[in-house]
């Protein structure tokens, strides 16, 4: 028998955004760039990396034309523009986004509960019957040679009877009280049994802070209906990943890279400076620009 492979992926940018309001009222937080691409754009790489065929963005109404035009406009009248000027190289990063592995951009159904977990819920009909697929949150970015998505992948060939597996990245001990920190079954170092959400500084069960990369089955949609919301009245991807856990194995792999959140402005300033310093030609220069500013 053929191993089966994991072939889809749900990204999620349906939410407000509202910590960055006026500007995500016309732009999904998403497609905020990182140097000259989107953040949304990090997050297909690291599907295509992983060899993932089809990937469904779940987006706001207002967001979907744009994400559409973004990963399906060719828009020729450039291409020509520039093949005329003798300059069709700058034609090529437009090229790759055309590329990519199918994209398939949908709305989240209206009819569910505001949370995490409903984007993903919306999805449903198009990874039902797959083995497994992935779920990503477009507010985290991964930085380093080796993705995350890559990761689960990997881990899921050599461990099949996972219910599911979820990314993990160690923090240190004094800012534990501002993530989601893993707390194992007993006896194991790699089994998830629940999800503290903010504990108190000293308490914390590990210093491994969840974030959104999952590898999920479709059983988690048993979890992922309105009867079940949690906090606040929303309905919650974590919530269901640990009702998973109470009868199943769900596994914790720690990233091989770096995760930075894009969540709000402050963070999303650190996760661009970050990605100006380490990967953009000019990103030595900084220093030197905040000298001249007065910023050091």
């Amino acid at each position: 028998m053929t191993e089966s492979i994991v072939r889809k992926a749900i990204i999620t940018d349906a939410g407000f955004a509202s910590r960055y309001l006026p500007i995500t009222k016309t732009i999904p937080k998403a497609m905020l760039p990182l140097g000259n691409k989107p953040v949304m754009q990090f997050m297909v790489e690291e599907c295509t990396q992983a060899g993932i065929q089809e990937i469904i963005i779940v987006a706001t109404p207002e967001g979907k034309p744009i994400y559409e035009d973004y990963f399906h406009n060719s828009v020729i009248r450039i291409k020509k523009q520039l093949e005329s000027q003798g300059k069709l190289d700058r034609y090529e990063p437009v090229q790759r986004v055309l590329d990519f592995p199918k994209i398939t951009i949908i709305t989240q159904d209206p009819s569910l509960p505001y949370g995490n977990g409903s984007p993903v819920a919306s999805a449903q009909k198009f990874v039902e019957g797959e083995e497994a697929f992935l779920v990503m949150y477009s507010d985290d970015v991964v930085y380093g040679e080796h993705g995350d998505a890559k990761a689960l992948v990997d881990l899921f060939a050599a461990r099949k009877d996972a219910d599911a597996i979820i990314m993990a990245q160690e923090v240190s001990s004094e800012v534990v009280d501002k993530y989601g920190i893993i707390s194992f079954k007993d006896g194991t170092d790699n089994q998830l049994d629940n999800i503290i959400e903010k504990p108190e500084v000293g308490q914390a069960p590990s210093t491994l802070a969840s974030y959104g990369r999952y590898l999920l089955k479709p059983s988690i949609f048993d979890h992922l209906v309105p009867k079940y919301t949690g906090k606040d009245g929303e309905l919650w991807t974590v919530d269901a990943i640990t009702k998973i856990a109470e009868s199943g194995t769900v596994l914790v792999e720690k990233t091989k890279g770096q995760w930075l959140t894009t969540g709000d402005p402050e963070n999303y300033f650190r996760a661009y400076l970050e990605f100006v310093i380490k990967f953009e030609k000019y990103g030595h220069k900084i220093p030197a620009w905040l000298e001249e500013i007065g910023g050091v």
